[in-house]
C-alpha cells in the first residue's frame, strides 16, 4: 500500500502491480483510451438502472483513471464529478481493480479509509457502487460504477444489480473480441 497526500487528508491507494498486463490486454480488446459511445450509452444503462445520478465505465493503468463511458443526469445536482480522466488515487475505482471485488459504499463518510479521497471534497461524492471488469483471461479491465453526491442505501440488490451490469459489459467485450478474431 502507498500513502498519498491530497486534500490535507491522508489516503491508502493499493499499488496496483497488474497495471501493465491490464493495459496490454486493454489495447488488445481496443479500450481504454478514447470516449466510447456505446460505453457511454451503457453508462447511462447503469444510472437508469440503478437510479443514479452519475454512472461510469472506467479502465485504470498505472497513472491514471479513464471513463471512457460516462453519464451525468440533466437533473443532477451540481458537482464537480464526473471527469473523464482522474488521478489513479481518486476515487474508488482502483480499490474495486485491485480488490477484484465490488465495493458499496452507502455514505463515504462512514469509512475512515474512503473519507478524505479527494472526490468528496473537490466533487462532493458521498456514495459509491462499483464492481470489476474481469475478462476471460482472469485480468480486471476496469470498472462499472454508481456515483451519487447524497447518500444512499444501495443495498444487496444495488451490488447485485452492478455485479450483473459488470458480466453484461464483459460478455459485450468478448463479443467484439470474438467478432474481431472472426472478421
Amino acid at each position: 500500500m502507498t500513502y498519498y497526500e491530497s486534500t490535507g487528508h491522508l489516503l491508502l491507494t493499493p499499488v496496483d502491480r497488474e497495471a501493465p498486463a491490464r493495459v496490454l490486454r486493454l489495447r488488445e480488446l481496443g479500450l481504454g483510451d478514447r470516449v466510447d459511445a456505446d460505453l457511454d450509452a451503457f453508462a447511462r444503462r447503469v444510472a437508469r438502472t440503478l437510479g443514479a445520478p452519475y454512472a461510469g465505465v472506467n479502465f485504470i493503468d498505472e497513472e491514471r483513471q479513464f471513463f471512457a463511458g460516462l453519464h451525468h443526469a440533466p437533473d443532477a445536482p451540481p458537482s464537480g464529478y464526473p471527469a473523464r480522466v482522474l488521478a489513479r488515487d481518486h476515487g474508488y475505482c482502483p480499490h474495486v481493480v485491485v480488490r477484484r471485488r465490488a465495493l458499496v459504499l452507502e455514505d463515504v463518510r462512514d469509512f475512515a479509509r474512503f473519507a478524505g479521497n479527494a472526490v468528496v471534497d473537490e466533487s462532493g461524492v458521498r456514495s459509491y457502487l462499483g464492481a470489476p471488469l474481469v475478462d476471460r483471461q482472469g485480468v480486471v479491465l476496469g470498472t462499472v460504477c454508481a456515483v451519487d453526491v447524497t447518500p444512499r442505501r444501495w443495498g444487496t440488490e444495488g451490488l447485485g444489480t452492478i455485479k450483473s451490469l459488470a458480466a453484461d459489459l464483459v460478455a459485450d467485450f468478448h463479443a467484439r473480441e470474438d467478432a474481431l478474431r472472426a472478421g
